[in-house]
């Protein structure tokens, strides 16, 4: 098995409701390692950019005011699988899908305000994490 990194974003409607800690402590559990953290607040023109591949989408718009709405907690993590750990962590988009003890069955309010997002392959983890942090930021 490959050690890899992977994007995770820890959503407005989760920081809004102090639920990073609890979050962070399921991606450990699960055995990811935080490599690298901050709390940011996007730009509208941040939030398009990384959303881009949804820009025709109907609810793009919706999505990049949502994740302007408050900070978010973007991190690095790394570990075995890493992808495919996080998306499994995380559970389904809608929560109501989501298997029990997955982050967005536990903490989730809807399908919009869905807690987490995580990277959905290896490309596309790179290219995130490449949008959030200066390679100097992650510490390994």
């Amino acid at each position: 098995m490959a050690v890899e990194r992977t994007l995770s974003i820890i959503k407005p409607d989760a920081t809004e409701r102090n639920l990073t800690g609890s979050i962070i402590a399921k991606l450990e559990e699960a055995g990811l390692r935080v490599v690298a953290q901050k709390r940011v607040r996007w730009t509208k023109e941040q939030a398009e950019k990384f959303y881009e591949v949804h820009k025709e989408r109907p609810f793009y718009g919706e999505l990049v005011a949502f994740m302007t709405s408050g900070p978010i907690v973007v991190q690095v993590l790394e570990g075995e699988n890493a992808v495919l750990k996080n998306r499994e962590v995380m559970g389904a988009t809608d929560p109501a899908k989501a298997d029990a003890g997955t982050i967005r069955k536990e903490f989730a309010e809807n399908i919009e305000r869905n807690s987490v997002h995580g990277s959905d392959s290896l490309d596309n983890a790179a290219a995130e994490i490449a949008l959030n942090f200066d390679e100097h930021e992650i510490v390994g």
